[in-house]
């Protein structure tokens, strides 16, 4: 055992020790989680008083170090990679990509060009081409390692900005959106996710240019109205489509979407956070049947690809729109070779994590029917839930239950106000049990139940055991 210096800051410590003990606190925590509580017990006061305290004078030793953070982290910790996590559309983080991802960070390589980080922007490249394989898209299509799909959402809006205000012949790289001739008028859904607008938002395009477009009752864009509203419209055009709907799964009409687009030559971007991913799926692929015409697409590696946090994706079928709206130029920096691809002209970062190497090897792990396997799994799971739950009086799946989203009302029959009342009386039973982590929303004016399977974990017993939970639930909120 590597013994304790007095002044623990004036040695490195040793390595091995400590990625042991870090390696014992994070198995004990991933054998645990079936039978941990999926929500945090402790109150906010209780969690807050082991991190707190004034900075000391002298360090603390490094084994120390450990032990305090799993001490203090350990009653917080959601249990994100559990099979009865139905709270939100969050990956498990797969083994594989939680090995590579440690490396990576003992590796601490700066993911800015292939100078720097020769291995890192190799693994980028090869696992960016094996994306657009999985996902069936443009094999001439640029991607961009970021930290998520809000990033990736902002990245692909900044290529349509780019290019639709260089149609008309402007530059905003160079002049900003001040000068611009014309306004970017921005089509957009109604149900889209909160971050699309907040990616508009940090663009600079603003609330007053977007239009939204109503959606039909499963919460997909209606491409009649689209087409009479861009139609009226003489500004660059930017129209953002979506695949999967938070609440419902619903994805837009691709087709009918690119067609007017192509009349009147608007930039398509999908958001595709998650139901991107139904194209790696033989069953479910016909779902986003046309998504491929599009410019631009972001979705998530830390969703149904099961990648640690910190990993998302922008694809754009347009490399060079992508690196104008994304390139940092300096002096200082080194300057890559024709045949290099320089990861930070893709993205908004020039200091990241090496993204690429987990990446790679969930891909290597699973390939392209594994990845099939577990998209469809999931899917047939939910539709596996709705036949549990549908025929319950007084219970109702609100949606087509198609992908792997399910919105589960309460109350049918009575007036709203009942039914809100009784979603969120069965979402609170549901909480205080501390079984499952379930979601809760208002959609199109209602409070429902959101269900997302998509932990890989999650098997058949795990749906049979949350369907008998909020049966037995809610026949004793309403006998």
């Amino acid at each position: 055992m590597t013994q304790e210096i007095k002044n623990p800051q004036s040695k490195i410590p040793e390595l091995e020790p400590l990625l042991e003990k870090a390696k014992g606190y994070a198995t004990a925590f991933r054998h645990g989680i079936e039978g941990r509580a999926p929500f945090p017990t402790a109150t906010t006061q209780e969690l807050r008083a082991p991190f707190n305290g004034a900075l000391a004078k002298e360090g603390t030793p490094a084994g120390d170090v450990i032990d305090q953070l799993a001490a203090a982290a350990d009653p917080g910790l959601m249990a994100v990679p559990s099979p009865n996590f139905f709270g939100w559309v969050m990956g498990s983080s797969h083994p594989v990509g939680v090995a590579a991802d440690w490396m990576a960070s003992a590796w601490g390589q700066n993911c800015a060009n292939e100078i720097v980080a020769p291995a890192g922007a190799i693994a980028e490249e090869v696992a960016g081409a094996w994306l657009l394989q999985a996902l069936d898209l443009p094999a001439q299509s640029s991607v961009g390692f970021v930290t998520g799909a809000t990033m990736a959402n902002f990245v692909g809006l900044a290529a349509a900005r780019s290019e639709v205000l260089r149609r008309i012949g402007y530059d905003v790289e160079a002049n900003g959106l001040f000068g611009a001739p014309k306004k970017v008028a921005v089509f957009i859904g109604e149900d889209a996710h909160a971050t699309v607008f907040s990616a508009l938002q940090f663009l600079g395009i603003g609330s007053a240019n977007v239009v939204k477009i109503p959606v039909d009752d499963n919460g997909a864009m209606r491409a009649d109205v689209l087409r009479e509203m861009v139609s009226a419209c003489f500004n660059p055009k930017i129209i953002v489509a979506q695949a999967g709907q938070i609440n419902t799964g619903a994805f837009d009409p691709f087709d009918e979407i690119a067609e007017i687009a192509a009349e009147h030559n608007a930039w398509v971007h999908v958001d595709g956070a998650f139901g991107l991913w139904a194209r790696a799926s033989k069953d479910r692929a016909h779902l986003a049947r046309g998504l491929d015409k599009a410019d631009s697409w972001a979705t998530d590696g830390h969703k149904w690809l099961q990648i640690p946090y910190d990993c998302g994706y922008v694809i754009v079928k347009d490399a060079e729109a992508h690196r104008r709206a994304m390139s940092i130029a300096a002096s200082y920096l080194p300057t890559s070779e024709d045949d290099r691809r320089d990861p930070a002209d893709y993205v908004p970062e020039l200091s990241r994590r090496a993204r690429g190497f987990a990446t790679w090897a969930v891909l290597k792990h699973l390939g392209r029917d594994g990845i099939d396997q577990l998209v469809t799994r999931h899917c047939d799971l939910a539709r596996h839930l709705r036949d549990r739950l549908d025929g319950v009086p007084g219970m109702e799946v609100l949606n087509d239950v198609n992908l792997n989203q399910l919105a589960v009302g309460f109350g049918a029959g009575k007036a709203l106000i009942e039914q809100n009342k009784l979603a969120k009386d069965m979402l609170t039973m549901m909480r205080d049990q501390n079984e499952f982590v379930l979601g809760g929303a208002e959609w199109h004016g209602r409070w429902i139940m959101r269900v997302s399977i998509i932990s890989a974990p999650t098997r058949m017993r795990h749906i049979d055991a949350l369907a008998d939970a909020i049966i037995a639930n809610w026949q004793q909120l309403n006998p």
